[in-house]
């Protein structure tokens, strides 16, 4: 089953969401002295080619990443130096993806966990990722590979969970390998990102939160359509359990101004709010 290749969609509106949260938790974790660990369960290649057959085949980045001007999102310094890194000019030729970004945070005393199982891209990703004694590429599941390193000897992480949901049973998966971890390691912070295929899935995992005993978890939502039953994805989102206590009242503001940069056709939407309270 291991067809998903993220160079596809690499930059589209959904990875602007993702690796926007992913930067606001980075940035935050990195104020404080204590080291921390950074898990990413389904890694990718680490850094695509905007230029390249795949990405240019479906363009999708031409709504995502390409909308959105600098000078109009101050707030998102951060987030745009992460990618100026890869880019020799102000020209956009390269994206970022997940571990590429989180690797751009980390400090020196930081770790990170780095799981991918496609072969292609696991070698893309060894080449794209500065392998250290603290930063460890591995080629394995994800799923496996969290529940492995939890709890980090730091007591202090950020787990972010991405997997292609290739296989419906996928969401299901996701749900019961964190509430596992969660056991094991209740404090960290947790990203999951979700695609909206079918909205039931997505409410059916809003129940599993809600029922679990997890506390404190928010959820952002960004949409280009309404639902609809047609295939394809519409909109996508991230849960955030445990999330910095200044996430929700920033993404609060920068969501409305993230649907006004990729409204097309007039209909893109947004979601933020809480799923369980602390």
């Amino acid at each position: 089953m291991l067809s998903y290749r993220h160079s596809f969609h690499a930059g589209n509106f959904a990875d602007v969401l993702k690796h926007i949260v992913q930067v606001e938790i980075l940035d935050y974790l990195g104020q404080k002295d204590k080291v921390f660990d950074y898990i990413d369960t389904h890694s990718g290649a680490g850094l695509f080619n905007l230029n390249s057959e795949h990405a240019t085949k479906l363009g999708e980045y031409l709504n995502g990443i390409a909308k959105l001007n600098e000078s109009d999102f101050p707030e998102l310094r951060e987030y745009f130096r992460a990618i100026k890194v890869h880019n020799d000019s102000e020209q956009l030729e390269y994206y970022p993806g997940s571990p590429v970004i989180a690797q751009h945070f980390l400090r020196n005393e930081d770790k990170a966990w780095l799981f991918e199982l496609h072969p292609t891209d696991f070698e893309l990703l060894n080449e794209n990722i500065r392998q250290t004694r603290r930063v460890k590429v591995r080629q394995s599941d994800g799923f496996e590979g969290l529940l492995s390193v939890v709890p980090p000897i730091s007591r202090r992480a950020f787990v972010l969970i991405d997997p292609p949901y290739e296989i419906k049973t996928d969401y299901d998966k996701v749900f019961k390998v964190v509430a596992k971890a969660h056991k094991k390691f209740p404090t960290g912070t947790y990203a999951i990102w979700y695609p909206v295929v079918d909205r039931h899935r997505i409410e059916k995992l809003e129940k599993s939160f809600a029922n679990s005993g997890i506390k404190d978890i928010v959820r952002f939502e960004l949409g280009l359509s309404a639902d609809t039953a047609e295939h394809g994805m519409t909109s996508a989102g991230m849960i955030v359990i445990n999330p910095p206590w200044t996430l929700k009242a920033k993404m609060e503001k920068l969501l409305p101004k993230l649907v006004n940069a990729v409204n097309e056709n007039g209909t893109a939407f947004y979601k933020c709010d809480t799923w369980v309270p602390e």
